[in-house]
């Protein structure tokens, strides 16, 4: 985040959409399934409520905001919980390869720079038999919607720190190498058509087992 824009308003927008009773009912439909040792992409305080901590071994987190990360490690302090939660992108995470168990991304694969490389780096660092759960906004399948999207995105990324409207999630999470379960998917309530269409479930490696 350069210029004033996006150190001052973006995140102050992003901490308001991303609580917002639709969102955080959709987070909790993927984040308690968490296990073992934990990554989250664009890490948060929004989450926190919603891990179950008796599953959980570790949490680390990377966000390349100073003002989420702050805000994120504030939480962390009034819950009485520790994660490693540090700078950096989803597009080359400072972690070794299969250092985790599950990979988590909610809402962020909108706005990183390269989804394709951001998955590839996902799938670098789970282990075998590893998960990614997802809660991600994106395009459409509703023709007016997506036509929309197609219209309002330009304008959008520029006030909303590069937030696509209409990125694929599940067909672009599968075409990363992940195996998905059926993909699941509604409009949010009471949001705008154009910003409201969400997908959420797992994915495993392809060639894991199922178990």
């Amino acid at each position: 985040m350069s210029n004033w824009w996006d150190r001052n308003v973006v995140p102050r927008l992003i901490g308001c959409a991303c609580t917002q009773p639709a969102v955080m009912q959709d987070r909790a439909k993927v984040v308690p399934l968490a296990s073992g040792d934990v990554l989250e992409l664009g890490c948060g305080a929004p989450n926190l409520d919603f891990y179950n901590w008796n599953k959980v071994h570790s949490l680390s987190g990377v966000d390349p905001s100073p003002q989420l990360l702050a805000s994120a490690t504030r939480a962390l302090e009034s819950k009485g919980l520790t994660a490693n939660f540090i700078p950096g992108v989803a597009e080359a995470l400072p972690f070794a390869n299969a250092s985790f168990d599950t990979v988590v991304t909610t809402f962020t694969l909108c706005s990183v720079q390269d989804p394709h490389l951001a998955l590839s780096e996902a799938k670098r660092v789970l282990r075998p038999n590893g998960r990614l759960l997802f809660v991600e906004h994106g395009g459409a399948p509703d023709p007016s919607a997506a036509a929309w999207q197609n219209r309002i995105e330009p304008i959008w990324k520029r006030i909303a720190g590069g937030c696509h409207l209409t990125r694929p999630v599940t067909q672009a999470i599968s075409d990363a190498g992940f195996i998905c379960q059926p993909p699941q998917g509604h409009y949010m309530k009471r949001t705008p058509k154009w910003l409201g269409w969400v997908e959420w479930g797992e994915a495993r490696l392809a060639g894991a087992d199922a178990a």
